[in-house]
Order: structure tokens, then C-alpha cells, then sequence
């Protein structure tokens, strides 16, 4: 038991500093009520208030612990500020070869129709339509593990006064990319976005890309405007790639490379790869990226094929943080929920990097107890050891801040004291 009280201190530490970075010009309410919603939502594995609260272990009624942090979701209003903070924490941990992934999802709530702003979605699971609300986000990959850091999320609703339409909560996300990160990160997406306002402002802006085209997309090839579809089936492949999907089957895919543009943007060369190999069409991407390293079109279809992290990052927020499970009611506390999952998982992330040389990372895949080992994807072995750890004890998280604040208004005293005599 000792050690586990020990491992559980060590972790509300360091979710601790982790928020102290997150909080920095916010206030000390603030600080307290980021750090308690992350390491709630951690060790309770849920975005119930009340299964956040209960993991707090607080000595007060479990009512006033769910209407306080339910009042400050409502009320929070430096989500940029507290987006900032997140952005220089973990910034430092990508290179300018980082790969950015954009794609939508979907919040669905079928017996929610009292939320506000609550619209009509399909829900990627079923394929069915039914009551939610869609969510845009983008993942930046590890450099070493690859593992998905989410760097930006918004949950919006069609039905919410000032929406105009989802090319522009794109085009948002994408001026926030340019923000925070540099031209030559790539920027990956799926064929949703085969659209011609998001070609003309990539390349408008130079920005890398790699965009995954529509069959019915037309394109000018030797100066001649042809479907991109009949271009590709001229071309059988030149360079072979050996995938293996997650079933253990191996894939040999055949790779061609070939020079095009875009009739929306004629004078702006591109590069159109085709991927033979994983169904009866060819796999086509387009890009503004160019070498004269004949490895080109492989490294593209590499990149893109990374693209499937954004869809385990979903996953698992949906699943192992239960995020669908929400029971805020209001648009704004939705949103600031999100944001608030979206940093503790990303914490996760910053944990699962480097989990071979973090003694901690090993301890909690080492507790977690994997029946089949540990897969790539160590998210759910890190977030399951979390989880046990924190319920072995049932020491307050208010009373470590509590000791936390009192060392730092102690150390306070000190320096005053220090300087009163150094000045006398």
C-alpha cells in the first residue's frame, strides 16, 4: 500500500506542475480548478462531474463539488489563454518535421435534446443520423512514438448563433496552425476536405500538405484537363511499399508519382501520388511537396498513412475518457470540457513519448497488467495504470494544493524577511 500511496502522490505532483504551467496569468481559483478537472477526469476516467468529484476525495458534499466545478465550466472564460500555456508546454517536443492531422468527428447525444444548440449529426460509429454536435479536431504526432497530441479542438453546432459554415471553422483551425506552427509541418487530410478553398489557402500561404482526393475530382495534367481518376489508371506503379495493417496482414503496395495541377490554381505545381494495393481503386494524394528523391511518392504515402492516429486519439477519448458521456447542458461548458480532455490526454501523450526511459511511464504499464503485452498504442495501459493507482487511495488532491500553497506563502515570508534586512 505504501507503494502505491507513493506512486499516487508522485502523480498528483506532476499533474500538479503540469497545470502550474497551464494556469500561468490565471488565477489561483483557476489554477486549482484545471489541475482537479484533469486529475479527475484521469483517475475517474469519465467527463461526469460526479465521477469527477467523487475521485477527489473531498471532504465536503459531493453536491457542492459537482455545482462548483459545473458553475466554473459555465464561467471559465480563458480558454485562449489557458490554449497558449498548453501550446508552449508542449511545444518544445516537436521539430519542424512534426505531421499535422485535421479531421471532423461527432459528439452524438440521442437522449440529450435539451442541450443547447443541439443539432442533427451522423454518427461515424452507426453510419445513422441522430442528435449531437460536430467537433473539429488536429493532432500533432510525437517525433519518436508517433503518438497523437491534440493541439486543437472545437465542438460546434450548425444551429448556434454566428455559424456560418464548416469551411470556415476549418479555415479557424487552420490560422490557428500557422500560429503555432511552422510552414513545413505537413498538414494531413482525409477526402472530406478535397475542396478548392482549402487548396487555394494552403497554397496561398506555402504551407505543406497532403490531401487525399475525391474520385471525381478534375485535374490539368500536360496541359490538359482530365478526371484524376482515368490519370491515375494510366500508371501501374513504379515503387513498391510493404504495409502491415493491424491485422497482421501485409499489404504490397505499388507507388507512382505524377506532376499536375489544379484547375483552381493552374500556376501552382503539384504532385499527384497514386497507391495501388489497399482495394480495387487506387489510393490518391495530392501534394505540394517536392525532392528530387525518387523515395518521394513512398514518404508521402507513409505520412498519409499516419493520418489513422486522429482516429485512435478519438477513439479513445470516446471510449477510455468516456467523453460522450458529458452531462453538461450548455454549449460553452461543452466546449471548456473539451478543451480540458483534450490537455489530459495530451498529458497522457507527453507521458507516452518517452515511456522506455520515464520511470514512471513503466510503472504504470507495468501496473496496468496487459494480458497481451503492450502495443504501440500505449494510451489505454497508461491511462488503465492511472486509474488503478488513484483508486488505491483516497488522499485529497485540495490537500496537497493545500500544502503546496502553504510552502509557497511560507517561502514568501522568507524572501520578505530576507529582503527587509538586506534593505535595513
Amino acid at each position: 500500500m505504501t507503494h502505491f500511496t507513493t506512486m499516487s502522490s508522485n502523480i498528483k505532483r506532476g499533474i500538479i506542475r503540469f497545470s502550474e504551467k497551464l494556469s500561468t496569468g490565471l488565477s489561483r481559483p483557476v489554477f486549482k480548478f484545471i489541475t482537479q478537472m484533469i486529475y479527475g477526469i484521469l483517475s475517474a476516467q469519465s467527463c461526469q462531474l460526479s465521477e469527477i468529484s467523487r475521485a477527489l476525495h473531498e471532504k465536503v458534499a459531493l453536491k457542492k463539488t459537482i455545482e462548483r466545478l459545473s458553475r466554473h465550466l459555465s464561467t471559465f472564460n480563458d480558454a485562449d489563454v489557458l490554449t497558449d500555456n498548453y501550446m508552449r508546454k508542449i511545444k518544445g517536443i516537436f521539430t519542424g518535421r512534426t505531421i499535422l492531422i485535421i479531421d471532423g468527428s461527432d459528439v452524438t447525444k440521442p437522449s440529450s435534446p435539451c442541450m443547447e444548440y443541439i443539432d442533427r449529426v451522423r454518427d461515424g460509429s452507426s453510419g445513422e443520423c441522430g442528435n449531437g454536435y460536430h467537433t473539429l479536431g488536429v493532432v500533432a504526432l510525437t517525433p519518436d512514438r508517433k503518438m497523437p497530441i491534440g493541439v486543437y479542438t472545437r465542438v460546434y453546432s450548425a444551429k448556434e448563433p454566428g455559424f456560418i459554415s464548416e469551411d470556415t471553422e476549418v479555415l479557424k483551425a487552420l490560422d490557428f496552425l500557422s500560429k503555432h506552427f511552422k510552414k513545413g509541418n505537413i498538414r494531413a487530410f482525409d477526402r472530406g476536405y478535397d475542396a478548392n478553398i482549402y487548396y487555394e489557402r494552403l497554397i496561398d500561404e506555402k504551407e505543406a500538405f497532403i490531401i487525399r482526393a475525391k474520385k471525381n475530382r478534375n485535374v490539368i495534367h500536360k496541359g490538359k484537363k482530365v478526371n484524376i481518376l482515368s490519370l491515375a489508371n494510366r500508371f501501374k506503379g513504379k515503387y513498391s511499399l510493404k504495409f502491415q495493417k493491424k491485422n497482421g496482414r501485409k499489404v504490397d503496395c505499388k507507388i507512382s508519382i505524377v506532376p499536375m495541377s489544379l484547375p483552381c490554381r493552374p500556376d501552382a505545381p503539384l504532385n499527384m501520388v497514386i497507391c495501388r494495393g489497399f482495394g480495387q481503386e487506387p489510393l490518391i494524394l495530392l501534394t505540394n511537396l517536392s525532392s528530387s528523391d525518387n523515395q518521394l511518392s513512398v514518404v508521402i504515402t507513409k505520412v498519409y498513412l499516419l493520418r489513422w492516429r486522429i482516429e485512435e486519439f478519438y477513439r479513445f477519448k470516446k471510449q477510455q475518457l468516456a467523453f460522450e458521456g458529458f452531462r453538461v447542458r450548455s454549449i460553452k461548458s461543452i466546449r471548456n470540457l473539451d478543451l480540458l480532455v483534450t490537455i489530459a490526454v495530451g498529458y497522457i501523450g507527453l507521458i507516452s513519448e518517452k515511456a522506455e526511459e520515464r520511470i514512471m511511464a513503466m510503472e504504470l504499464i507495468q501496473v496496468s497488467r496487459r494480458i497481451f503485452g503492450t502495443p504501440k498504442f500505449v494510451f489505454y495501459a497508461i491511462a488503465d495504470g492511472l486509474f488503478f493507482i488513484c483508486a488505491k487511495t483516497t488522499l485529497s488532491l485540495s490537500r496537497m494544493l493545500r500544502k503546496k500553497q502553504k510552502d509557497r506563502d511560507l517561502q514568501l515570508s522568507l524572501d520578505c524577511e530576507v529582503g527587509f534586512n538586506c534593505a535595513a
